[in-house]
């Protein structure tokens, strides 16, 4: 499994975690850092990337559309 990390987590986490999740990243690495929380979604679900955020916009988002990307 690879994450991707939201802009509110240290961009330096994915290579700390490399070993157990390689291939992970940060959303600022992809240049997600300026784009909307649903572009993030997006992106996660057509890459298969696991998200991994402290922000509250993903959890409603899953409400309406469902699991959110692994």
């Amino acid at each position: 499994m690879k994450l991707l990390l939201d802009q509110n987590l240290s961009d330096r986490i994915p290579a700390q975690v490399s070993g157990f999740f390689p291939g992970s990243g940060h959303v600022k690495t992809h240049g997600l850092d300026r784009v909307s929380d649903e572009a993030v979604w997006k992106h996660a679900r057509e890459n298969g990337f696991a998200t991994l955020t402290k922000d509250w916009d993903f959890h409603q988002m899953s409400l309406v559309r469902g699991f959110p990307p692994r």
